[in-house]
């Protein structure tokens, strides 16, 4: 009887490289992630070698999902998120990652000399407010770009009068290719669906859980509904539905101030 087995498809006793592991599809999300990480500004300055700003993160449709600040360098915080997703937002299933598409950043280079709170109290809560005025506009801008006027943060940040932001940066993520194959609606309704069982799932194993992490697992219901009732408009040829059909303030009250025992913050 012949053999049945298949070809070996890396060379016996050859470890492969630690880079080339990761799937095609990561591999190409990482890179564009370092092409990210390499621009600079005007000055010659990497944008998100900033040790203080402000990001937002953006699905495949350009909606905003997710805002955050940083004082250890937007690089570093990016990282935690995107490649090694060590935060609480992509570990409570808040945030999926295969869900980002684009990356904006506010690097806040005035801030970049900061002393150490325990060099200098005063300074540094002086820049972490100005740090906290320039998450909550771009939270705010976030708010009034998207469909829902909702997004992802499970912590409002701390309410502020806004402000005017600074210049911003904005990238891609993902190619072409992807954009057509992952950012198929079918493949992305099955997704969303995914990431709202795991996100159930964390507030049913914990049982004691912010309210803020029910909240935007409401608003995860919420897209999840508006897209699955899109791809049904689309498969009967009607035009997509009105996102104001579902008024996600209705379900939950206003998303631009924290609930009394939530607190606020990054």
């Amino acid at each position: 009887m012949g053999s049945t087995s298949r070809p070996r498809t890396t060379e016996v006793g050859k470890k492969p490289k630690k880079k080339d592991l990761p799937a095609e599809i990561v591999r190409e999300f990482r890179s564009l992630f370092d092409d990210a990480k390499k621009a600079t500004d005007k000055q010659g300055r990497r944008v998100t070698g900033a040790k203080w700003g402000v990001y937002a993160f953006y699905d495949y449709d350009g909606e905003p999902i997710y805002v955050g600040q940083t004082k250890e360098s937007l690089a570093t915080r990016l990282n935690r998120h995107l490649t090694n997703q060590r935060t609480d937002a992509v570990a409570m299933r808040i945030l999926d990652v295969f869900e980002v598409a684009e990356l904006e950043v506010w690097p806040l280079w005035d801030l970049q000399d900061t002393p150490s709170k325990r060099d200098d109290k005063a300074a540094f809560d002086a820049a972490q407010t100005n740090l906290d005025k320039h998450e909550y506009s771009a939270y705010l801008q976030a708010i009034e770009n998207s469909k829902f006027g909702a997004i992802l943060n499970e912590k409002i940040p701390p309410v502020s009068k806004p402000i005017d932001l600074p210049e911003s940066y904005r990238f891609t993520l993902i190619s072409d290719k992807t954009r057509a194959d992952r950012g198929h609606p079918d493949v992305r309704i099955a997704r969303r669906a995914e990431t709202i069982s795991r996100l159930a799932a964390v507030a049913y194993e914990r049982g004691e859980v912010s309210a803020g992490l029910r909240r935007v697992l409401v608003i995860q219901a919420v897209r999840l509904a508006y897209k699955a009732a899109e791809r049904f408009k689309h498969a009967e040829g009607e035009a997509a539905p009105d996102p104001s059909a579902i008024s996600v303030e209705g379900l939950i009250g206003s998303v631009l101030y924290p609930t009394e025992d939530e607190g606020s913050g990054d």
